[in-house]
């Protein structure tokens, strides 16, 4: 079965998480896979069981309460969203293997510009010499996942100074433009997908080239 690759460009994060939402309430075991890629504007959000403590000065920067685990973090422009939406019994793919291959990516991607990137057994998410430059966070609902994971590519770091990310009064985060890499949002985007495609055991072929170029919300989401 192909897998869709959506594109949806800069969006506010409340329309995609209720798309998400009720496209894995909607699915049935012959609705193909997807993988959305956005950039959000400018949002605080609170994983089910976070702590507000953790939320130090917000500001004007709006905060949403959502369904998936772990505790606070920071969208905006610059950063890449990958949601994948994926049958999981029916890949025989388990939370944990999904967590990896999207860690996997990021420290694929990060290899690819001679940066050692690792993830953590103790924090989800990648690092670089402790440094977080990727969060993930997961909702698995009747056997199918959304939420995902959010990459810093060339992102306004200062809003994370704000929060204490992920539940971590004393995480430093960063992003790949700061590491020297040159990406822009697209380009990672472009050079992340084989990588994250190979660690889901998807092949390329498997596209559907027909979604795989930017799509109007309205569009991607109806």
């Amino acid at each position: 079965m192909t897998i869709a690759i959506r594109n949806l460009g800069l969006t506010d994060y409340e329309p995609v998480w209720r798309a998400m939402q009720r496209f894995t309430n909607e699915r049935d075991a012959d609705t193909r896979d997807e993988i959305w890629f956005t950039e959000h504007r400018p949002v605080y959000t609170l994983g089910v069981n976070a702590g507000r403590e953790h939320l130090l000065a917000p500001g004007d920067i709006p905060v949403v309460q959502i369904d998936r685990g772990g505790q606070v973090t920071y969208h905006g422009p610059g950063q890449l969203m990958v949601y994948p939406l994926l049958d999981l019994r029916r890949s025989g793919l388990g939370v944990r293997p999904l967590v990896t291959a999207l860690e996997q990516c990021v420290v694929d991607l990060a290899s690819d510009f001679g940066i050692a990137a690792a993830s953590r057994c103790d924090a989800p998410g990648v690092y670089v010499d402790g440094v977080k430059i990727a969060s993930v966070g997961l909702r698995v609902r009747r056997g199918a996942s959304f939420h995902g994971m959010a990459v810093n590519v060339d992102v306004d770091l200062e809003p994370f100074s704000r929060i204490n990310p992920c539940g971590f009064s004393d995480l430093e985060v960063t992003d790949l433009k700061t590491l020297g890499t040159g990406l822009d949002p697209d380009s990672a985007r472009t050079r992340l997908l084989p990588h994250l495609l190979r660690h889901l055991g998807r092949d390329e072929e498997e596209l559907d080239e027909r979604d795989d170029e930017e799509l109007p919300l309205s569009q991607a989401l109806g």
